[in-house]
């Protein structure tokens, strides 16, 4: 892979993971706007591996809070930190069972090939961009993630689903159902941050456990490069993100979705 493929392929991951703006989207429209290859699955692992760091150095209390809160949930014990485990993991319930039955149902096959095109990436891109600024400007901002409940948990990973669509944007989705649910803007971000952990842990750690049994050293060289890449726009954008979360709407995120959606629209119809 090229230097400059492989750098703008990282940094944009980095950016656009935590962002309500779709990394999918991005990394499905930058081939198509260059006309260079798909990276390929390790170097997309190896990015997502740099996110994951990124939000275990950005919010490191709640990672610990979150190892602690896993023994408290296997010694029955009761605690806040038990309480926002069980709540991520009721909430990354949905996703995995959609997963596994777009699997069985041929999604690796190219079945559902179709959602990965520009215009539906323009559409969702477009439409979920105004449901986020409808929630960000309807919704209260009343609750914190310490008035996460087991039902709004649920709300939240029922949402996440529809991030299998290209476009949609987990982090987008998520964010739009906390608000909806009257949490937060800052508080919203970090759940739905925090819920992306079992997500890439589940997609990395078999695809890395391949890398390392195929022995391949340029190819590992790309990996760690990536993920580097990846960890430091990562960790610049989560620092962005939440600091202007603390003090304002989602406002630029909605523009950005919109205009983004409508020149990939323009793009495909015109």
């Amino acid at each position: 892979m090229a230097t400059l493929q492989l750098v703008v392929i990282a940094v944009v991951q980095g950016i656009t993971e935590f962002l309500p703006v779709s990394s999918s989207a991005h990394l499905r429209l930058i081939p198509e706007l260059t006309g260079w290859p798909d990276q390929g699955l390790t170097i997309d692992i190896a990015v997502h591996v740099g996110t994951l760091l990124a939000v275990l150095v950005y919010f490191r209390r709640d990672a610990l809070a979150l190892a602690q809160g896993s023994f408290d949930v296997l010694r029955g014990r009761s605690s806040r930190s038990a309480a926002l485990v069980v709540y991520l993991a009721l909430a990354t319930l949905p996703i995995v069972l959609a997963g596994l039955l777009l699997l069985a149902g041929g999604y690796e096959d190219g079945g559902f090939s179709r959602l990965r095109q520009p215009d539906i990436i323009g559409w969702t891109m477009l439409v979920f961009g105004l449901l986020l600024y409808l929630a960000d400007r309807r919704g209260m901002t009343v609750r914190r993630i310490e008035h996460m409940t087991l039902g709004s948990a649920l709300v939240i990973g029922c949402a996440q689903v529809a991030a299998l669509v290209p476009g949609t944007s987990r982090s987008g989705v998520t964010m739009t159902a906390a608000r909806m649910l009257g949490f937060e803007r800052a508080d919203g971000a970090r759940f739905a941050v925090l819920l992306g952990i079992p997500a890439i842990v589940a997609s990395a750690v078999p695809s890395g456990i391949a890398l390392y049994a195929r022995g391949d050293a340029a190819l590992g060289f790309d990996a760690l490069l990536a993920a580097l890449l990846a960890f430091a726009a990562a960790v610049a954008a989560l620092a962005a993100m939440m600091s202007w979360l603390r003090r304002a709407t989602f406002a630029p995120f909605v523009a950005y979705r919109v205009l983004l959606g409508i020149a990939v629209l323009a793009w495909v119809y015109v």
